[in-house]
């Protein structure tokens, strides 16, 4: 039975969970705009959900990076850095993150920065649910100098000359825009939700009209011990841990869908993941949905996980477009008095790889 304590806080929840539930079943607009996307989605928890903030109930820092497709034109490079921290004494949390991602072929940059708040909530004496809050702010713009045009090939198809094209210069886009989303987890489990762009800012850079559509995403999963000892009891022995975590991170924006099914072994202090990335029952343009097969080795020791994970193209791109690079640096950290018990430890702590 859930304490009566705790019915204000479930009532706050409710609404936001009504919210988020009833932006969902909103249309999704058609288009073919997506976000930038971390094949170490754990690793980057405060891009993938607000609800994730400060959830190691400490503080953490974090710096992500994605090379997609470097041995082709079209090569998109995102980066990604985040701040969090929680407030015990006020079940809360805060963070910033700003985000860079660049297309290559297009010249296209965009530069976004957000404000998030989380908000803990315990349910029971088992079960604990996090809402939370994004607001962020977007640049957009074309960087000329990355593209090419006909007046600047020769007869052997080498760029010889400099274009005598004319550019707009004031091409781009600025919007603000809002974010939901949320967890629940227990000492084993976890499953959240989230939709960004709530808005659906216009993001066209030349006056015209393109919203960005929302994207809607649901992630979860289970730690297993590899003994038969609890997670918690595992989690004492420090430097032990032995355990794999089945999970999964589904995302819809626009007509594109795409699900990343897979493994993290946990064998402290290596971590180790494999992922298929795809929705093969579904088809764009009567392409087959099925895009790469991840793999991901990282070490974590004295509260800094490093991790290295290579995406093998599967799709009829081929492995020639060079796959994708990811880097992730996560730093924890706490300001409280150093006498006085972590809540990681007298409390539930989320089961998910990656928060440390």
């Amino acid at each position: 039975m859930v304490d009566q304590k705790y019915g204000l806080r479930n009532v706050l929840c409710t609404i936001v969970v009504v919210t988020m539930v009833g932006v969902s079943v909103l249309s999704v607009q058609n288009a073919s705009a997506q976000d930038p996307q971390f094949s170490q989605y754990y690793a980057a928890p405060v891009y993938l959900n607000p609800g994730l903030v400060g959830i190691n109930q400490r503080g953490r820092a974090g710096i992500n990076y994605r090379n997609q497709w470097p041995s082709i034109d079209a090569n998109f490079v995102t980066y990604s850095f985040s701040l969090d921290y929680n407030f015990e004494d006020y079940d809360s949390s805060v963070g910033i993150i700003a985000n860079s991602d660049s297309e290559g072929l297009a010249g296209l940059n965009s530069t976004s920065l957000g404000l998030l708040y989380a908000y803990q909530v315990r349910l029971n004496h088992k079960w604990t649910f996090r809402p939370g809050v994004e607001l962020g702010y977007y640049w957009r713009d074309i960087n000329f100098d990355k593209l090419t045009f006909g007046d600047q090939f020769d007869q052997t198809g080498q760029v010889r000359a400099v274009t005598q094209e004319t550019f707009n210069t004031g091409l781009s886009a600025n919007f603000f825009d809002l974010s939901l989303g949320g967890v629940v987890f227990n000492e084993q489990a976890w499953l959240g939700y989230s939709v960004h762009h709530i808005l659906e800012p216009n993001q066209s850079i030349n006056g015209g009209s393109a919203p960005l559509p929302r994207k809607y995403s649901l992630q979860g999963g289970y730690k297993i011990p590899f003994t038969a000892i609890s997670a918690k009891a595992q989690r004492s022995v420090k430097g032990r841990e032995r355990s794999f975590t089945p999970s999964f991170n589904y995302r819809q924006q626009g007509n594109f869908k795409q699900l990343d099914l897979g493994l993290y072994f946990t064998l402290e202090p290596i971590l180790l993941g494999l992922w298929y990335r795809g929705v093969p029952i579904e088809s764009l343009r009567g392409i087959a949905n099925n895009e790469a097969m991840i793999a991901m080795v990282g070490f974590s020791k004295n509260d800094l996980t490093i991790g290295y994970s290579f995406d093998y193209t599967i799709s009829d791109l081929g492995i020639g477009t060079g796959g994708a690079h990811e880097i992730s640096i996560v730093y924890a950290f706490s300001l409280a008095d150093p006498r006085k018990p972590a809540r990681e430890v007298r409390e539930l702590r989320c089961p998910i790889p990656f928060i440390f």
